[in-house]
């Protein structure tokens, strides 16, 4: 999630703090108020009390003051939840009144348990003021009214609006013109500099949306917010943690807060994987735990479509490759929030997710059986039914550990694999459609789909390609058989799938000419192209690469949100790069909308951030789209088919793959384009560019909840501009039965308005004259029923199917497989972990444990194969804790013990250690003088200095050893030495 909404109490604190910094202390708050939290009811757990409260704000007992519930309420004067010109008693009263108490507001009901104590600020109601900042694409919008308050109205059609171009900036003299007009003429000045502070703030804390109604000046010029609304882009927090401090990101009203919620949410931020769960409904019958953001959605919208959204009980993901234990850990939450409240017709969990790209199916699942093995009673005296569907990387034998446990268990539990479609399970799981045959799991993965060929009558016209306008210009290049790439980053794995990929297609290049990594210096790795091993060139700059490889126009950038901004900005810089591909997720908006601009200056076409890639069959595949090889063979993606789609979700996208070849001749080309609120490239970008290509003959959308891309397709095919059948679905419609908001998986799944709905952009669709289905779950068959009436209209001309390709498989993957197995190289004497304990000397290593024989013991058990007496265990150790500080780059050392313990000669051994002395080793002093000394003269920070370094690939030296000597002994030697005498002789 990126955009998250923050309580007022907070957001005026970070005013308090910032304001004045911006304003060189001309504008601030005094008071930010304090917020009371139900801790206040249960004094003798240490907690907020009011007694403390008093003591750390004084200013509570000699002021007029407002209490108000902070808590994302709109619309909070007007329900009466509003305590002005009170004193300190009444408000402790008219709070403790309301504490934890249910109340409805606007139609939802939920606990009142965050209040703010404010001062209570006088004014005339001809003070009062509104502004309101926020972001969109292009652009950031001031909206200013005159009036303020409850009673302001449709300020979206009355306010002045002021639109700053992205990475410019605003001045008093343009907010005074554009939007003070009807402010009194002595106010003008000191409101148009509030504003210009204000935004500044906004900008430099990555705000998102920031609303004051109202804001008051007073007699004295002096101005005070008094209600704030804020909502702060939750992505910047690598950029912004110091100044942003400890921040809550509060449930919206309505939904209660679970420990399961924050155990999941806690759990998220321990691992590079995605962990998401909201609970909707505690009561629920029908349970998910899905993989993938995108997939996530789609579960939900089924269900809600079938008729059970308010049974739906909780929305969320697991993916991104999780560990066994974090998936155990997922999965016996969600189980025991399932069998917390019995259900008389009993419930549904349903196992899902899309064809994955790199997770191992069988490794989460093994977590899963762990979680069903612990709740297998109650699931069935719950009535639990399970349903799975699930496919991607050792799917198969995912499926099949699952089944046996099922068996094992007696609980019933079906599944299925790529050969039903992604949303299959759900219908049958409630008993609205037949139950369809389970796979086989005993065979190999699912093949590819076998398709006999329309019967055609007669020759058919095909419709004629219509010309695109003169002069446009697509800024995405489409790609070719001959279409080169570089790939910044030391994703070895990504690079190999793309090379795998180019050779089942009969490329005579690979796709990738070179990699970029910054450390480490200008290197070659080894890949394989086919069976023969070829050498890829390793830069450590994109300048280098794009001069030694000018054929190269596509950038494939794997770095991190970190420093993803950064090294994209450089890559543009190179007139070559014609598309550029953004890996990384969690990149802040601001950073986002500053490289779409430059991307669009410089006519560069831009893929992602947030993106898995895009395919193209037979020409180029973009990092990890597709999946595995198996997953490219089974959708044939190795060879244009008719279909180009383009999706939000790159999880979806091979689902879409796998859909769309069970249904069609397959993908003609397909992209993922990001699921942050502001994508590099927008759908009609893409759906422009497969009108204009003569191959592409049916066009798939796949878009999503929020925004407003959709209605720019809309637009072309009213406008005839699209005129080739454009198959269309808006994801997250289950939006509509859920009683509060909830962020879906991807960033940009939030709509800001009615329009931005699912079910009113799937409406808007249909209107226009696209094929929209009834749900999701129909999209497979919309797209076998469009394909027939193409073919049959002679509008696609079908081929028989050629030779399904081959690729070998690696060998790490195939032992993994359990299909290969070859004699170790190397065969350990002194430990084993092939029975079910590790043992080491032969000893279990429980034992270890128990005998609590320490590091020496373990060493000795290790090097000697025996266990050494207690004062040889403990001198072991002892020359541990003495060199633990002798890292890696004692080189010198290290190469000439490694050299002695070979059995070379004393000359062979000094000369491998002294030739490996380098700066790292003694001469590193030096540097780290010249270094230090230059940074201090230039008066530069320890984290600039750190952070230039950092930037410009430079590693920081260090400082070595002070010389010892017999006069000044190194009291390491001297403990060792003394301990060796007394007791060995």
């Amino acid at each position: 999630m990126s955009v998250k909404s923050i309580r007022e109490c907070e957001g005026k604190a970070l005013l308090k703090r910032w304001l004045p910094e911006v304003s060189n202390k001309t504008f601030g708050l005094e008071c930010a108020g304090c917020l009371v939290t139900p801790e206040v009811l249960e004094p003798a757990k240490g907690g907020i009390t009011w007694d403390s409260l008093l003591e750390k704000n004084p200013w509570l007992k000699t002021q007029k003051l407002v209490a108000k519930p902070d808590q994302m309420i709109g619309g909070r004067g007007k329900a009466g939840l509003l305590a002005v010109n009170k004193t300190f008693d009444e408000v402790k009263a008219w709070i403790l009144e309301r504490m934890c108490k249910e109340t409805t507001v606007a139609g939802i009901t939920g606990q009142l348990t965050h209040f703010l104590i404010e001062p209570f600020v006088p004014h005339e109601q001809t003070e009062e003021f509104y502004v309101c900042m926020q972001s969109h694409r292009y652009k950031d919008e001031i909206f200013f009214y005159h009036e303020g308050g409850v009673d302001v109205g449709d300020v979206d059609s009355k306010a002045s609006k002021l639109a700053i171009p992205t990475g410019l900036e605003v001045s008093a003299d343009m907010i005074r013109s554009e939007l003070l007009e009807q402010v009194p003429a002595d106010k003008q000045k000191s409101l148009a500099l509030f504003i210009k502070a204000l935004y500044t703030v906004y900008k430099d804390l990555h705000f998102a949306y920031l609303e004051i109604n109202p804001v008051v000046m007073l007699p004295n010029n002096k101005i005070v917010p008094l209600d704030l609304v804020a909502k702060i882009d939750e992505t910047a927090h690598f950029l912004c943690a110091q100044k942003w401090g400890e921040l809550d990101w509060p449930s919206p009203f309505g939904r209660a807060a679970y420990a399961e919620e924050a155990l999941i949410r806690d759990l998220d931020g321990k691992t590079g994987a995605s962990l998401k769960l909201t609970i909707l409904n505690e009561k629920g019958r029908v349970w998910t735990m899905v993989a993938g953001g995108g997939a996530s959605v789609v579960y939900s919208d089924t269900v809600a479509d079938y008729g059970f959204g308010l049974e739906l009980a909780n929305y969320g993901e697991y993916s991104g490759a999780p560990t066994t234990e974090e998936t155990f850990t997922y999965a016996k939450t969600i189980l025991s929030l399932m069998c917390r409240f019995k259900h008389p017709e009993g419930k549904f969990l349903i196992i899902g997710g899309g064809i994955a790209n790199f997770t191992d199916v069988a490794a989460t699942f093994t977590g899963l059986i762990k979680a069903l093995d612990m709740f297998a009673d109650q699931i069935k005296e719950n009535n639990i039914q399970i349903w799975c569907r699930r496919a991607g990387p050792n799917y198969l034998e995912g499926l099949r550990k699952l089944k046996i446990a099922s068996d094992r268990l007696g609980l019933g539990i079906k599944v299925y694999g790529p050969e039903t479609h992604i949303t299959a399970i759900i219908p049958m799981a409630l008993g609205l459609q037949e139950t369809l045959p389970e796979p086989d799991l005993s065979g190999g993965p699912a093949p590819p789909p076998v398709r006999e060929l329309i019967k055609v009558t007669g020759k058919k016209q095909p419709k004629p390609q219509k010309a695109p306008p003169k002069d446009e210009k697509h800024t995405i290049v489409t790609a070719t058989p001959e279409t080169r790439s570089v790939v910044y980053g030391m994703q070895n794995r990504a690079v190999q799938g793309m090379l795998d990929f180019d050779y089942m297609c009969k490329r005579k290049k690979p796709s990738v000419a070179a990699m970029v990594f910054p450390f480490g210096g200008n290197h070659y790795v080894k890949f394989y192209w086919g069976t023969e091993e070829i050498l890829m060139p390793v830069y450590t700059t994109t300048k280098e690469a794009c001069q030694k490889h000018p054929e190269v126009i596509t950038f494939i950038n794997f770095a991190s949100f970190r420093s993803v901004y950064e090294t994209t900005m450089d890559a543009m810089e190179y007139p070559q790069i014609k598309t550029v591909a953004i890996i990384a997720e969690g990149v802040p908006e601001q950073q986002t909308r500053l490289l779409v601009k430059a991307s669009e200056i410089k006519e560069i076409g831009m893929i992602g951030p947030a993106t898995v890639g895009g395919i193209k069959p037979g020409c180029l595949r973009i990092g990890n789209t597709g999946g595995m090889l198996d997953n490219v063979v089974m959708s044939r993606l190795y060879r244009p088919g008719s279909v180009a789609y383009v999706s939000k979700s790159g999880g979806m996208s091979n689902e879409l793959n796998n859909m769309i070849a069970r249904n069609s001749n397959s993908v003609y080309e397909g992209v993922a384009i990001g699921g942050d609120r502001y994508p590099g490239s927008r759908f009609i970008d893409h759906l422009l560019r497969y009108q204009d290509d003569p191959g592409a003959k049916i066009l798939l959308l796949l878009g999503e909840v929020g925004g407003t891309d959709e209605y720019d397709v809309i637009k072309a095919v009213k406008s005839g501009r699209i005129d080739k059948p454009v198959i269309a679905w808006c994801v997250g419609t289950c939006a509509s039965v859920f009683a509060t908001e909830v962020q879906f998986g991807h960033a940009g799944a939030q709509a800001r308005g009615t329009s931005e709905t699912a079910m009113a952009k799937n409406a808007a669709m249909k209107e226009a004259g696209m094929i929209v289905p009834d749900s999701f779950d129909k999209l497979p068959e919309t797209i076998s029923q469009t394909y027939a009436s193409l073919v049959e209209s002679g509008d696609i001309v079908e081929e028989p199917e050629g030779e399904t390709p081959q690729v070998p498989m690696d060998y790490t993957w195939a032992k993994k497989l359990g299909m290969v197995r070859k004699p170790a190289n190397f065969i350990s004497s002194i430990s084993d972990d092939r029975g079910e304990e590790l043992k080491y000397g032969g000893v279990e290593i429980s034992e270890v444990f128990n005998r609590k024989i320490g590091i020496g013991g373990v060493l000795s058990l290790l090097w000697f194969r025996r266990q050494l007496p207690s004062e040889c265990c403990k001198f072991i150790e002892m020359i541990l804790q003495v060199t633990a500080d002798h890292g890696p780059a004692v080189s010198g050392a290290h190469n000439t013990i490694v050299t002695a313990r070979a059995g070379k000669d004393l000359v062979s051994a000094l000369c491998s250690g002294l030739l490996t002395i380098g700066p790292r080793f003694g001469g590193a002093l030096d540097d780290a003088a010249k270094m230090f000394s230059k940074a201090r003269d230039s008066g530069v920070s320890p984290k600039d200095f750190v952070d230039q370094s950092k930037r410009n690939n430079v590693l920081i030296m260090g400082v070595g050893h002070r010389i010892k000597s017999l006069a000044n002994p190194d009291q390491r030697v001297e403990i060792i030495k003394y301990y060796a005498k007394k007791n060995f002789k």
